[in-house]
């Protein structure tokens, strides 16, 4: 099992030092036909839409004019603890708007994309879509 593990990591150690030159590569094409992009690397990804729930959250109010608390949770299959935590992260972004009311005397939160979170989006998918083609042409 440790021998099949070691044999796992250096495999995956000479890939990405292989890859490392097509990702460069990949990264610095932009999604408009091949102009390259000078100083753009996969490094450079917005971090703050990178993190798996966030890119979920983004992606799912893209689809929606707003989703509630609850809806956002029920899709992306997660706690109230972290949709919180990341939530706040793109809000404090302003990737993302949060309108809080009250339904009765039952609390409502509601998420929006911003115009700004919207290009965000587009600039993220943009810079991936550019470092998977240039994967796929290697």
């Amino acid at each position: 099992m440790a021998k099949a593990s070691t044999q796992r990591k250096g495999r995956t150690a000479a890939a990405t030092t292989a890859g490392r030159g097509g990702l460069r590569a990949a990264a610095q094409t932009t999604a408009g036909g091949g102009d390259a992009t000078p100083g753009m690397s996969a490094a450079e990804l917005d971090r703050v839409i990178h993190e798996r729930l966030r890119l979920g959250i983004v992606s799912a109010l893209a689809g929606n004019a707003s989703l509630t608390f609850n809806e956002l949770k029920e899709i992306l299959k997660t706690t109230d603890g972290n949709l919180s935590v990341h939530a706040r992260k793109l809000e404090d972004a302003g990737y993302i708007a949060c309108e809080k009311s009250f339904d009765g005397r039952t609390p409502k939160t509601e998420f929006r994309l911003t115009d700004d979170g919207r290009r965000a989006l587009t600039r993220y998918l943009d810079h991936m879509e550019s470092i998977i083609r240039a994967a796929r042409e290697r």
